[in-house]
């Protein structure tokens, strides 16, 4: 068995939030890579870990996402910020005991409430 290089689990990590902020988002594939303009086969093989993304092909997942470039990087661990509440998302959107009917309303209850914590 051979050991995984730090950029292989990295672009696993990645791979593993753009699939499931897709399934959170309910895109199939082909509907998310149809929005990003790239092929069904590239995306898939981004999903798993296969293929390194481009800044551009990043960008363009992230808003058919419908999230901010910096807000995705954070979530994939690429760079920090300090109002990064994106972990706890992700932790909630991998997590494979929840449903996709659970795990939306987890996160929409957090975003809830860091909301109010914002506004307090």
């Amino acid at each position: 068995m051979t050991e995984r290089r730090p950029w292989q689990a990295q672009r696993a990590a990645l791979g593993a939030i753009i699939r499931a902020q897709r399934e959170f988002a309910d895109l199939s594939l082909r509907q998310l890579a149809e929005s990003a303009d790239v092929s069904n086969a590239y995306l898939s093989q981004v999903e798993r870990g296969i293929h390194e993304p481009s800044v551009r092909v990043l960008q363009s997942i992230a808003e058919a996402l419908g999230l901010s470039m910096q807000a995705f990087l954070r979530q994939a661990g690429i760079i920090e910020g300090e109002d990064a509440p994106a972990g706890v998302e992700t932790a909630i959107s991998v997590d494979p005991d929840l449903s996709d009917s659970q795990k939306k309303a987890l996160i929409a209850v957090y975003r809830t409430y860091l909301v109010e914590a914002r506004n307090a």
